[in-house]
C-alpha cells in the first residue's frame, strides 16, 4: 500500500506579487527577497518579473558565433527542411499505395496484403516451366 503525501501549495495573490517585483526593481537581491518572503522556487520571483516587472532585472543570454558557426548552423536548417519535405513526400506515397491496395482489394475482391508472397511451390514450378 501507498500512503498519500500531504503537499502544501502555495498561491500568491498578484498584488503580493507585484509589491516582491517592485521591491526587486527599487534595488533590493532577488534572493535577499526569496528568503524574506519564504518563496519556495528559484525560477518563480523570475517568472513574476517577467509577468509584472520590467525586464531589465532578468539575465540576457548573447550568443557569440563564428562565421562557421552561423553558415554550419544554416546548412543543417536546409538539410532539416529538405528531409522534411522528403519525409512528407514518403507519407504520402506510403499513403498512396496503401489506397491503391485498398481499391484493388475491393475490385479483385482479394486481399493482397495477406496474399502477398505466400505462393506454393507448384505455383513457382509452373512459372518456370
Amino acid at each position: 500500500m501507498s500512503q498519500k503525501v500531504e503537499r502544501t501549495v502555495i498561491r500568491y495573490s498578484n498584488s503580493f506579487k507585484l509589491m516582491v517585483v517592485q521591491e526587486i526593481e527599487e534595488g533590493h537581491a532577488i534572493e535577499a527577497i526569496r528568503r524574506k518572503y519564504g518563496i519556495g522556487g528559484g525560477a518563480t520571483i523570475q517568472i513574476w518579473i517577467k509577468k509584472y516587472g520590467r525586464n531589465h532585472l532578468l539575465n540576457k543570454v548573447v550568443r557569440v558565433e563564428t562565421m562557421n558557426e552561423r553558415d554550419r548552423i544554416k546548412e543543417l536548417e536546409e538539410e532539416n527542411r529538405k528531409l522534411k519535405i522528403k519525409l512528407a513526400e514518403t507519407f504520402l506515397a506510403k499513403d498512396c499505395l496503401e489506397e491503391l491496395v485498398k481499391i484493388a482489394n475491393e475490385e479483385y475482391r482479394t486481399d493482397l496484403k495477406k496474399n502477398f508472397g505466400t505462393r506454393s511451390p507448384n505455383d513457382l514450378k509452373k512459372d518456370t516451366e
